[in-house]
C-alpha cells in the first residue's frame, strides 16, 4: 500500500511557513493512499476555479473545424503544414490553428501544442501562413497597424518556436493564437469569446466566473478536440507548452483537461508556476491591477493577503500528476521569481511519489542550466524573460523521456 510521502521542503526563507498540503482535505484528511488522490483533486481544481481562474463553463457551443490549407512540401518538404479554421457556433467568430507535422515518421505524430502571442504569422516566414483577422498587439514599427496583423510581423517571433528543430526531433508543432480566443487588453469582456457564453442580460463575467486566462485555456481544449480527430496527429501524446502569461495558461489547462500528457511552463511566475505566498517579484496586487482581465475577480480579494489564500500554486502543479510536468525558470528573471517556481515544484513532489513516481529529482536547487528530470522537471537557465532554443531542448529531452516519439 502507498503511504503519504514526508515533506520536501523545511527551509523558511525559501518556503514560507502555512503553504496548504495538497495532500490534505479541506476536513483536514490526510490523502493517504492513491486511491484518495482522485477526491483530492477534485477540491483543488474546485478552489482554482472559486478563488484563481474563474469557473470555466461546462456548456460549450459547438466547434465545427475545417482544414483550409495543406501542403506535404513545407519546411523544404520535410513537413506537412495544416491551417484549420475553427468555427465557435453561430457566432462569426473564427480561431487559426497552424500545425506542423514531420514528414520523416511512422505513424501519428506527437505534437507541443502551444499559444502564441501576435499571430500564427509570427512563429515562421512561412509565406503560406495565414493573417489573424482578430486584434494583435502594437509589436514593432510596421508590424500591425492599428492593430491589425500585417506582412511585416510575419517571422517576429521564430526565435522562440525552433520549428525546424522541434520537427527533426520527430514531433509536430501546433499553435494558435491566443487573441483569437480574447484579445489581451482588459476590454470589459466585449469581446472574445466571452459574450458567447453570457447568459440574457450579463455583460461580462461573474466574480467566480473565467477571465481571459480561462479563455485562452478553454481554446487549447478546443484545439486538442481538433488534434484528437486528425489521422496524423497522436492525440495521446501532446504536450501543452506556454511562456510567461501564456504558461499560466499551459498549466491551468493541463489541470483542467486531462488529455494533455505533458503540461510544461516557462517563466510563468506569479499565477503561474510561483508561489504566491512568497511575495518576490511580481505580487497579487501587481498582476490584478495591472492586467485586470486575466484572473477570476474573486482572485482580487487576496491582494496583499496572499496567506489568505485556500491554494497556492505548488497545488496547481500537483494537479497535472501523474502526468509528466516541467517547469522552466530564467536566472535574471526576477520579476517571475524562480525560486518560487523551483521550491512550487518541490513541493507538488509528494503528489507524485503518492502515485508511484519520481516527482522533481535532487534535494536542492539546481545550478544554472543544470536541468533535473523526474516526472517533473525544472531548469533555471541563464539570461532573462523568454523561451529560447535552449529551453526548447531541454523541453523536448523531456518529452523524449515520457512520450517516446516514434522514429
Amino acid at each position: 500500500m502507498l503511504t503519504r510521502p514526508s515533506h520536501p521542503v523545511t527551509d523558511p526563507t525559501i518556503a514560507p511557513a502555512g503553504l496548504p498540503d495538497p495532500l490534505a482535505f479541506e476536513d483536514g484528511r490526510l490523502v493517504r493512499t492513491a486511491d484518495d488522490w482522485p477526491a483530492r483533486r477534485a477540491e483543488l481544481l474546485a478552489l482554482f476555479e472559486q478563488h484563481v481562474y474563474g469557473r470555466t463553463p461546462s456548456a460549450t457551443p459547438a466547434v465545427a473545424f475545417e482544414v483550409v490549407e495543406a501542403s506535404a512540401d513545407a519546411c523544404e518538404g520535410r513537413a506537412t503544414r495544416k491551417q484549420v479554421v475553427a468555427r465557435i457556433g453561430n457566432s462569426g467568430l473564427e480561431v487559426d490553428l497552424l500545425l506542423y507535422l514531420p514528414n520523416q515518421r511512422q505513424g501519428p505524430a506527437p505534437l507541443f501544442l502551444g499559444l502564441n502571442f501576435y499571430g500564427n504569422h509570427t512563429v515562421t516566414l512561412d509565406p503560406a501562413v495565414r493573417l489573424p483577422r482578430s486584434w494583435v498587439p502594437e509589436i514593432g514599427a510596421g508590424a500591425a497597424n492599428s492593430h491589425c496583423a500585417s506582412q511585416a510581423a510575419r517571422g517576429a517571433s521564430v526565435a522562440a518556436w525552433p520549428i525546424e528543430e522541434i520537427l527533426a526531433r520527430g514531433y509536430g508543432v501546433a499553435t494558435l493564437y491566443c487573441g483569437d480566443l480574447d484579445p489581451d487588453y482588459d476590454d470589459g469582456f466585449a469581446d472574445g469569446i466571452h459574450p458567447l457564453f453570457y447568459s440574457p442580460g450579463q455583460t461580462r463575467p461573474a466574480d467566480d466566473e473565467w477571465g481571459t486566462i480561462g479563455a485562452w485555456a478553454w481554446g487549447l481544449s478546443r484545439a486538442m478536440d481538433y488534434i484528437a480527430s486528425d489521422a496524423d496527429c497522436d492525440a495521446a501524446r501532446v504536450a501543452v507548452m506556454g511562456h510567461s502569461r501564456l504558461g499560466k495558461t499551459a498549466l491551468w489547462a493541463g489541470a483542467q483537461d486531462e488529455r494533455f500528457a505533458l503540461v510544461i511552463s516557462n517563466n510563468s511566475g506569479c499565477g503561474g508556476a510561483a508561489l504566491s505566498r512568497r511575495r518576490m517579484g511580481e505580487t497579487l496586487r501587481a498582476i490584478n491591477e495591472r492586467f485586470p482581465h486575466w484572473f477570476c475577480r474573486h482572485f482580487w480579494a487576496y491582494n496583499d493577503r496572499e496567506d489568505a489564500l485556500p491554494i497556492d500554486q505548488h497545488q496547481l502543479l500537483a494537479l497535472a500528476a501523474p502526468r509528466p510536468v516541467y517547469v522552466a525558470s530564467a536566472e535574471d528573471d526576477a520579476w517571475a521569481d524562480p525560486t518560487g517556481e523551483y521550491v512550487s515544484a518541490r513541493l507538488a513532489s509528494p503528489v507524485y511519489a503518492l502515485l508511484g513516481h519520481v516527482g522533481l529529482p535532487g534535494a536542492s536547487m539546481p545550478g544554472i542550466n543544470q536541468p533535473l528530470m523526474g516526472r517533473i522537471g525544472y531548469h533555471l537557465r541563464s539570461g532573462g524573460h523568454a523561451v529560447t532554443p535552449y529551453d526548447w531542448r531541454q523541453f523536448i529531452a523531456f518529452a523524449d523521456l515520457h512520450l517516446t516519439p516514434r522514429r
